[in-house]
């Protein structure tokens, strides 16, 4: 092994125990301390994050991937991720700095962000990352003059008009103004080794990779006639992390093969790419928040009463992390998070209407509402699963700390799946086909079957 992770970094979940098993646990164990006040934590399922890396090789064999550090930036999945050969896709100083703090070599990363500080800038030249992104001239010479051995990919705009998630708003290059950046850059003697687009997160329709990646094939052509020589191809995330979405991810890498095929077919010289965040950890992490309030606010509504004969009434339920913090994808993606109880609640237990608020005494900080759920008190534990994107490790973001404790697990098949995928391959011909599990979480019950893998090199 490459030696990112050891052991002593999780919980090894042993046969016949889940990771509901450990948080079942850990809910208790919270509960019941006299020492620390513990409103919330997550349990990563660190196998989770293994089963989808093999997925993706198997559905998506000529791209390499690489992780979208802003996504979730918690060490166990860095360390994970790094141990299973991946390269990082780092938005500034501090990611690139986190990545490279775990001994991640600074040819396996991109800094992506085609909007820069130029003090970071200046952070990656002398840390030896060399390969950056830019869509316009401003940026351009921001790295002519800070980075000059820089190798640049240029970003392109998509049509992302249907995605949840809308980055061509901010930023990529039109088609049409693509020549004249690959001839400025020409002009400083910048080379562009590359093209790079992202359709957005929750793209419904996968033909929209196909008609980016023709877009990109038009790029290309440009910067060969001017003399650049590219030989990067970025298609991205956008990927979903979740079982039940709109479009599934062997849909989406179908569409993608097909395209790849026709424009950019096996052995043009072309080093395909993805930057995934979602994908990766949305499934992996699970959280368990405790309520710390609760109001009972009756209802006004003549006549009617509860089938106990009281009056109608609504429950508002206050707990510890709140849409600022945990729950900001009922901010950004427009969600409804709906809880797991604790506790299983009896047949014959009423339910009422309930909503769910934050810490914050703020009438916007409404986690969810509209829900039917049995009487709760204050201590109980809720728990959502899917909170692994853009929960965790904000701080590089938004200059915070993260305060939410993370138990990290994984089963011992996982390990030993993960640990074997890195040693030098003395594979027996009949061994190819067999399928193992490799997950702990108690969600996943199939199995994956696998043909070699590869570890991703160095990008330059």
């Amino acid at each position: 092994m490459a030696g990112y992770l050891s052991e002593a970094d999780f919980v090894m979940v042993e046969e016949g125990f889940s990771t509901r098993d450990l948080l079942e646990q850990l809910t208790l164990g919270a509960s019941q301390s006299t020492t620390e006040e513990v409103a919330a934590f997550f349990v990563a399922d660190l196998g989770a994050v293994v089963r989808k890396h093999f997925c993706f090789l198997k559905c998506l064999p000529r791209v390499r991937p690489f992780y979208a550090v802003k996504c979730n930036s918690s060490p166990g999945v860095l360390k994970v991720l790094a141990e299973l050969g991946l390269g990082f896709s780092c938005a500034n100083k501090a990611e690139m700095e986190l990545v490279q703090h775990i001994g991640v070599p600074a040819s396996k990363i991109i800094y992506a962000n085609p909007c820069k500080q130029i003090a970071h800038i200046k952070y990656a030249a002398k840390h030896g990352v060399r390969l950056l992104s830019f869509d316009n001239e401003m940026e351009l010479a921001k790295v002519v003059k800070s980075h000059p051995s820089a190798k640049m990919v240029l970003c392109i705009a998509t049509d992302d008009s249907h995605s949840r998630s809308r980055l061509s708003l901010t930023f990529g290059v039109s088609l049409q103004s693509c020549r004249h950046l690959l001839e400025d850059a020409k002009r400083n003697h910048v080379e562009v080794v590359g093209v790079s687009f992202h359709i957005g997160s929750g793209c419904p329709d996968p033909q929209a990779y196909a008609q980016s990646i023709a877009d990109a094939r038009l790029v290309f052509e440009m910067g060969a006639e001017l003399g650049h020589r590219m030989h990067i191809l970025d298609l991205g995330g956008g990927f979903p992390g979740v079982e039940g979405a709109k479009v599934r991810f062997e849909e989406i890498s179908s569409v993608v093969n097909s395209a790849l095929d026709l424009y950019f077919p096996e052995g043009c010289g072309v080093d395909i790419l993805a930057k995934l965040g979602r994908y990766y950890v949305t499934s992996a992490f699970t959280l368990a928040t405790s309520i710390i309030a609760k109001k009972e606010v009756l209802l006004e509504q003549p006549g009617r009463e509860e089938e106990n004969g009281s009056a109608p009434k609504t429950i508002l339920y206050q707990l510890g992390e709140g849409e600022y913090g945990i729950f900001n994808s009922v901010l950004f993606d427009n969600t409804c998070p709906t809880p797991i109880l604790q506790k299983k609640p009896s047949m014959e237990q009423p339910l009422y209407s309930s909503s769910l608020w934050g810490p914050v005494v703020d009438g916007c900080d409404c986690i969810a509402e509209g829900l039917w759920l049995p009487q709760l008190h204050v201590g109980d534990w809720l728990v959502f699963e899917n909170m692994g994107a853009y929960t965790v490790g904000m701080g590089s973001l938004l200059g915070g700390a993260q305060t939410c404790r993370i138990t990290y697990a994984m089963s011992r098949v996982a390990w030993e799946a993960l640990r074997g995928q890195l040693l030098p391959a003395e594979q027996d011909e009949d061994a190819e086909g067999t399928c193992k599990p490799l997950s702990c979480g108690w969600e996943i019950t199939d199995t994956l079957c696998m043909g070699p893998v590869f570890t991703p090199a160095s990008i330059m």
